[in-house]
């Protein structure tokens, strides 16, 4: 008992950590950035773009994925998918500085009846000194991250039973201290798995639900971390060592299965938001492990929506507002406290149904990724949406979806190094954004 508490304690100590390193550096190892919340913490950057298009440091080709690159150590990683010959996912390291390709590992992966063809999802996160793959069909890799060498791997869609989502495993993992937390679905009582990192063997299962495709954040309640999953029937609460669940609430989708976006929370509040089924807003207990309804928002259809119907992006919670893309590309703000519109914007994303928009928050300014390969500068305030510049950082393509005369950019950038990396169906590129 003695030494099952030590390790608790000691986990939790290296999650702190781990924090605070991230706190200092300029990757990006993991989905949404160091602390997977969307800010950028560099200073240094340029307030305005010097021209219509980014000049680009380096491109390299790759093939589709919606899976967004992630930067560690020097070293970029994304992950692809080939169908000829065979079906195939990839997992590349590209050097930071050349672009040039230091390993790549493929395997076989037939999507059956996993939509949206694209390939991979997830982001590969980077932790201490593994790289950790997940692919849209269940295929789990860790590698020496400078290396390539495969430290171990699962096939979880076999070993787990995992009731496939229609559009795959899209949750990039999370790293808690020794644990590697993942949400795949599994069967009896699988939804989310816990596996020691170092060796990929399960520590813990919890829940019955359904998949959803939202990457699983930690938060802090009643002074103790909280591991958050949004998952296709439920927001939940657990304890991230133990997988003991703290509290649930049902949010059972009242058509398909379409939570994707990552959950915000900010000031004791947890927002989430849905293409068919609107916005729910969660009030975190302060004193016990539990949580309570705030409002639910929901319109009548996907185009006559009320609060916040969001596909893919996540939203920025600030405050007393919450600003998002809503599901036909319209910038909205609402008030945190009901889910009123406080205004509507329809000039950051084209107006297309599931038009998308990446947000990331560097100071003042809100870094602004659009499906059509824009990087934007603006700021977001009650008062309104700020276009501040405006530039071409990549072209979209097609085959993550094709909107007839063009396609898209659906994969989240990364920010590392006074740099931005971003990818479509052909190239990965990486443009300097320094400031000198």
């Amino acid at each position: 008992m003695v030494s099952r508490r030590v390790a608790v304690c000691a986990a939790a100590f290296i999650y702190v950590l781990a924090a605070g390193r991230f706190a200092a550096a300029d990757d990006w190892p993991q989905w949404r950035g160091p602390r997977r919340d969307g800010v950028w913490r560099e200073s240094g950057i340029i307030e305005k773009f010097p021209s219509a298009t980014i000049p680009l440091r380096w491109r390299v080709p790759v093939g589709a994925g919606y899976s967004g690159p992630t930067v560690a150590d020097g070293r970029v990683y994304v992950t692809d998918r080939r169908t000829r010959p065979r079906e195939i996912e990839r997992v590349l390291c590209f050097d930071f500085a050349t672009g040039d390709r230091l390993w790549a590992h493929s395997y076989e992966a037939p999507y059956g009846g996993v939509q949206y063809t694209a390939g991979p999802r997830a982001a590969v996160t980077i932790d201490d000194g593994r790289a950790f793959a997940l692919g849209a069909t269940g295929r789990l890799h860790c590698f020496q991250a400078a290396t390539g060498d495969m430290m171990w791997q699962r096939d979880l869609r076999r070993e787990y039973a995992i009731r496939m989502p229609v559009w795959g495993i899209a949750a990039a993992p999370l790293v808690y201290g020794d644990l590697l937390i993942l949400q795949i679905g599994g069967s009896d009582g699988a939804c989310l798995v816990a596996l020691e990192k170092s060796t990929g063997e399960e520590v813990w299962r919890a829940l019955g639900d359904r998949a959803s495709y939202s990457a699983p954040v930690v938060t802090r309640q009643a002074g103790r971390d909280v591991l958050v999953c949004w998952t296709g029937d439920s927001v939940s609460g657990l304890d991230p060592l133990r997988g003991t669940v703290h509290w649930r609430h049902p949010f059972p989708p009242k058509e398909q299965i379409i939570s994707i976006s990552t959950p915000v929370i900010d000031r004791g509040r947890l927002f989430v938001t849905s293409f068919y089924d609107g916005s729910l807003m969660l009030k975190l207990q302060p004193d016990r492990l539990a949580v309570e309804q705030l409002w639910h928002r929901r319109g009548t259809s996907e185009r006559q929506t009320d609060a916040l119907h969001s596909i893919i992006a996540t939203p920025y919670f600030a405050g007393d507002y919450i600003y998002g893309v809503d599901s036909y590309g319209e910038l909205r703000c609402l008030r945190a406290d009901t889910g009123d519109r406080v205004w509507e914007d329809l000039t950051a994303t084209p107006k297309d149904r599931w038009s998308n928009i990446h947000m990331v928050k560097s100071g003042e300014n809100m870094w602004m990724f659009n499906e059509l390969g824009e990087l934007i500068i603006g700021r977001l305030s009650p008062g309104g949406f700020e276009e501040i510049s405006r530039a071409k950082l990549i072209e979209p393509t097609e085959e993550q979806l094709s909107r007839g005369q063009r396609g898209v950019c659906w994969a989240h950038p990364a920010f590392a190094s006074k740099h931005v990396l971003a990818r479509s169906d052909e190239w990965l590129v990486c443009a300097s954004l320094a400031a000198d």
